[in-house]
């Protein structure tokens, strides 16, 4: 249904910049966050239901957002994750077979807060220029000062511990039970087409939760170790740091994706840092410098591994490099079973340029 008189809106920046905007539906209210954009022309419902998007309001930089509706075979975790969603033009009608739901229906049914009709194309260049930064996308247009009080108080994204809003409560199984490989997984924010790539890959998946010790992972007796991708900031996930420090000790096979990868290399004491607006879209260049090849990558993340620091570690070398700021995008250990990269190889959305690091995870639990 299209709305013939649809409410003002706003998106509020922590800097007192405002836009203008209209609410998605007849849907009403304010949602906090970090203000991030996705250049990805396609995957929206992915985006949405990723963990790692946890407390961020999320711009969409493609100008129609969804035209080809919802499927619930193409979630990334149980419900949307975002804090809310920004976009230029919104589609209520969607045009899809295997569709069924229309994406308003799918964000009114997770009660999520959305916002079009935003000059989209002035906020991504805003934010470029000026950073991610906390906001608010609100129904109370005439209340800016209400607000503005009420986003001072809204938490930094540094320094904030979010795998415990997304993690599993309780261990889970993925897979078939009498696959080839056992893999004990630390689940921060852990996406489903991870455990979909390692599944059919011969791995039968024990999804454990954040908070889980090493002592409880390897007791399961799995032959290899995965640590998820999630939200937030690496620095205070004291517990996953310390389960990769022990797993890294017994130089047993290890894998991390994205938030996995920051912990490894806080594992390390290689530090990490809040990126000035990350990295967010479905065609981030990659060169892979052990091969020499490139791959356009899926990435989704605010912060970022050292690289000063990694080229000082004898112990550590840098695999891959994003080739649109040269930050670290893979690195691996010398002498330890353990490799891990930044960018999504699961894609979902995205290219499937590197999946092949799934198959390197499995030769490697074959060694």
């Amino acid at each position: 249904m299209k709305y013939n008189v649809r409410k003002k809106a706003i998106l509020l920046l922590e800097d007192g910049t405002i836009f203008h905007g209209k609410v998605v539906g007849e849907k009403e209210g304010t949602s906090f966050g970090e203000v991030c954009f996705n250049t990805g022309m396609t995957g929206y419902q992915e985006i949405f239901t990723d963990p790692s998007y946890f407390g961020q309001l999320m711009i969409t930089t493609n100008a129609h957002i969804g035209n080809y509706g919802t499927y619930s075979e193409e979630i990334e975790s149980e419900d949307i994750k975002i804090a809310g969603l920004i976009c230029k033009n919104f589609s209520y009608n969607y045009s899809r077979d295997k569709s069924d739901l229309s994406l308003e229906e799918f964000l009114n049914n997770n009660n999520l807060l959305a916002i079009s009709d935003v000059d989209t194309r002035a906020l991504v260049a805003y934010i470029r220029d000026n950073g991610a930064m906390n906001a608010v996308i609100s129904t109370r247009v005439d209340e800016i000062d209400a607000l503005k009080k009420e986003l001072a108080n809204t938490p930094s994204m540094e320094g904030l511990e979010l795998a415990s809003k997304v993690s599993t409560k309780e261990a889970y199984f993925v897979g078939d039970e009498s696959a080839e490989f056992k893999v004990a997984a630390l689940d921060i924010g852990i996406k489903k087409n991870i455990l979909r790539n390692l599944a059919k890959r011969g791995c039968y998946i024990k999804v454990f939760p954040f908070d889980s010790t090493f002592e409880e992972m390897e007791s399961w007796n799995p032959n290899g170790y995965f640590l998820s991708n999630g939200p937030g900031d690496p620095s205070p996930l004291s517990n996953a740091i310390e389960v990769a420090k022990s797993i890294i000790a017994k130089d047993l096979p290890l894998f991390g994706i994205c938030l996995g990868h920051q912990v490894i290399a806080l594992a390390n004491n290689i530090s990490t840092y809040k990126m000035h607006h990350g990295h967010r879209g479905i065609n981030h260049p990659v060169k892979n410098i052990i091969t020499g090849k490139g791959e356009i990558t899926s990435q989704n993340h605010g912060f970022a591994v050292s690289k000063e620091e990694l080229e000082a570690n004898s112990e550590l070398e840098i695999t891959h490099l994003h080739l649109n700021d040269n930050t670290v995008a893979g690195l691996r250990m010398k002498n330890k079973n353990v490799f891990s990269v930044q960018y999504h190889p699961e894609a979902g959305p995205g290219p499937n340029d590197a999946d092949y690091l799934f198959d390197q995870f499995i030769e490697n639990m074959k060694k």
